[in-house]
């Protein structure tokens, strides 16, 4: 707990995989509801956008994720060559 409450370990990274795993939901939720909502109904254009949206979704909270972890890792691999040279 000291660790977190002062700063020599980072919280949000944990924080991330939460929240992809709830981008991930919302897309496939997004997609299902374009799948209705179109003006006919349940057509085969509604599902191919549905389906669009729910692929591009996941697809852009993944990227959007994985670049705030790379943000992280290199604050990591930055703070290990600070150790290593004060040491």
């Amino acid at each position: 707990m000291k660790k977190v409450l002062f700063f020599d370990s980072m919280l949000t990274p944990k924080i991330i995989t939460i929240v992809y795993w709830i981008l991930l939901v919302a897309a496939v939720i997004s997609g299902i509801a374009a799948m209705f909502n179109g003006y006919g109904g349940f057509t085969i254009v509604s599902l191919v956008t549905g389906i669009c949206i729910a692929i591009a979704s996941a697809v852009g909270a993944r990227i959007w994720c994985e670049l705030m972890i790379v943000l992280f890792k290199i604050h990591e691999n930055l703070q290990k060559l600070v150790d290593k040279s004060d040491a």
